[in-house]
């Protein structure tokens, strides 16, 4: 367990019950399939964001606990359907779900997970947590569909690219953050800065994602090196080697995208490194991770202030 992991170790054992209790499914199939993905393990860092905010801000309830759940429900929805569309076969070292049971049973345990998350958010009554929540699902599913039109594009932007992954990853990091600033009872100020945190906290994890998929370890991270190039996702790395490497490795990496194929890695990752794009790529993360931790000033000093501080520390230094 990780420094900031023990800090909310007993709410966080709270969280993982409720998962357990929410899984309950009259058809046999939804728990199985749930449990499973509840067993793959996982840092779960958007329920411990909702923890670890919510303390830090002085909440002394425990609303916390299923806002927590309803968060982790979302994004382990999203995960399930990220698997299908991207044809995913492993994910943290295991098969997928639909990898396991089909692309179907995938797609449609994914939906029980989202709309029992709403269940459990219209239990928590607050129109403030289900508007943010609600426009965040939204969100998530117009950043889905950005990087599904992007993929196979070597045109992509930059500020394209920072937008598409602000939506897929950077929206749920910054909900967990608010939603537990509005169940704090926090001022409008404090709600935006600890919403910002959470904007530059998921954009660091993010970043750092896409570098390790050009330098990572295929055993630690739980999948491929090169899963994205052969997904044809122009990433950040492959972005910056298009515009900043000579033309033999633009051209390589162009069409490596447009072919969607990863034949050519060992070349690609020696043209990535050779322009220094994983150097760029981990520098906009650093940069993120300062511009997160500032946010957090104005809360009092604490362990959940301290945590926070770590856990946008982890972001930068992980090899997972």
């Amino acid at each position: 367990m990780l420094p900031f992991h023990r800090v909310a170790a007993d709410d966080f054992a709270a969280v993982n019950q409720r998962i357990l209790d929410q899984l309950h499914s009259d058809v046999p199939l939804v728990e199985n399939i749930g449990h499973y993905l509840v067993e793959a393990g996982g840092k779960r860092l958007r329920p411990l964001l909702v923890l670890l905010c919510a303390r830090a801000s002085g909440y002394q309830g425990q609303n916390h606990i299923d806002l927590a759940t309803v968060i982790e429900f979302i994004h382990t929805a999203t995960l399930l359907h990220d698997d299908v569309v991207d044809t995913s076969e492993r994910r943290r070292g295991r098969l997928t779900a639909n990898a396991q049971w089909g692309n179907a049973p995938a797609v449609l345990v994914g939906d029980f997970l989202y709309s029992r998350a709403f269940q459990m958010m219209v239990a928590l009554k607050d129109m403030d947590i289900m508007a943010v929540l609600s426009d965040t699902t939204n969100t998530i599913a117009e950043g889905e569909v950005q990087q599904l039109v992007n993929a196979g594009d070597p045109q992509v932007s930059e500020e394209n690219y920072l937008t598409v992954i602000h939506k897929k990853t950077g929206a749920l990091f910054e909900a967990a953050c608010e939603t537990a600033a509005v169940l704090a009872g926090c001022s409008l100020e404090e709600r935006s800065a600890l919403k910002l945190y959470g904007r530059q906290l998921g954009l660091a994890f993010q970043l750092v994602d896409d570098a390790l998929d050009y330098r990572g370890n295929p055993e630690e991270l739980g999948k491929n090196v090169g899963d994205d190039l052969a997904e044809g996702k122009p990433t950040l790395p492959l972005i910056y080697t298009m515009a900043r490497g000579t033309a033999e490795q633009a051209a390589l990496v162009r069409e490596a995208i447009v072919q969607r194929s990863a034949e050519r890695l060992t070349d690609i990752v020696s043209a990535i490194n050779a322009c220094g794009a994983l150097d760029y790529t981990m520098e906009q993360a650093r940069a993120a991770v300062d511009h997160a931790k500032n946010h957090l000033q104005f809360l009092p000093e604490s362990e959940q202030k301290t945590a926070l501080q770590q856990l946008a520390d982890f972001a930068i230094e992980r090899t997972v």
